[in-house]
């Protein structure tokens, strides 16, 4: 029997209620082993708390076939530091916006699941960053890594910061800016791309570094091989700065050195056949939308 776990954060939201209950009912129908992430199955109402065909979980272990997320895009972010590098694929059903990485609608869920379980889809492997400091952050080591993007930017100040830049030990500028973004392909459709960034497909091996409103104007985003270990160092006005790991956020102060590189493992999304990342360009940004075609 397979064993599937069930990821979500705002059951509050209208959609995520009506997609939790039409899942639930496909997988009883599949005769799966369904287990719900604590926090979000403590949202459900009693009627489905007291259903003893569900279990809960607090973490996950290799034991797992497949976890399902449901929201946005930032509900699988956030599901990725359960799966970690359990290698568990993940299926996203979205209730949010856009929605790049969850891109199974509500209404499709009984049909992409059937699919899914007789192993019709495919695998998307994404690349993720892992990062460290000098000296040791403990928030930041136990959650080492990111699927979109790290960035750092000012804290309680508008003025802007200065991010010294390495790569694989070369120095390559010092940024002026507000912040400065590395993103995987993954995250170059997300704060990369709103700052200026590429899109870079998911196949391709680069990384990409964005400024965040460069004071420097001749500062553009550079791509650059994704096995570059690169290394920050930020001084400011004020003592410290922060860090975002996708949306898990960190103080650190302006003496951290922090180095980032990619990770020795990848995060596996579920895909179905017909489903491509072009396509999803051109749904989700709207290409080629005119009112002259």
């Amino acid at each position: 029997m397979m064993k599937i776990a069930v990821y979500g954060q705002n059951y509050a939201k209208e959609s995520s209620q009506k997609a939790f209950e039409i899942l639930k009912e496909v997988l009883f129908k599949h005769n799966v082993e369904v287990f719900v992430e604590e926090a979000f199955f403590k949202q459900q109402d009693d009627v489905c708390q007291e259903e003893d065909t569900i279990n809960t979980f607090t973490e996950l272990d290799k034991s797992y076939d497949l976890l399902i997320s449901i929201g946005g895009d930032g509900t699988i972010l956030r599901a990725i530091t359960y799966v970690r590098d359990l290698a568990i694929p993940i299926v996203g059903i979205n209730t949010g916006r856009l929605g790049f990485l969850a891109t199974i609608q509500t209404d499709e869920i009984e049909v992409s699941l059937s699919e899914i379980f007789k192993g019709d889809y495919k695998i998307s492997e994404r690349s993720l960053l892992s990062v460290s400091t000098t000296p040791t952050n403990n928030s930041v080591a136990e959650t080492n890594f990111a699927l979109n993007e790290i960035a750092l930017s000012r804290k309680n100040t508008t003025s802007m910061i200065t991010v010294e830049t390495h790569l694989n030990d070369e120095y390559l500028t010092s940024y002026w800016a507000d912040g400065l973004i590395l993103s995987t392909p993954t995250g170059s459709t997300g704060y990369s791309l709103s700052c200026g960034g590429p899109v870079i497909t998911p196949e391709a091996n680069s990384f990409v570094l964005t400024p965040i409103a460069p004071h420097n104007l001749s500062a553009r985003p550079l791509v650059i091989p994704d096995n570059t270990v690169v290394t920050f160092r930020v001084n400011g006005r004020e003592d410290q700065f922060l860090m975002s790991l996708d949306s898990r956020i960190v103080t650190l102060a302006n003496t951290t050195t922090v180095a980032v590189k990619k990770a020795d493992f990848t995060i596996k999304l579920v895909e179905r056949l017909d489903e491509t990342f072009l396509e999803t360009l051109r749904k989700k940004l709207l290409w080629g939308e005119d009112r002259r075609n």
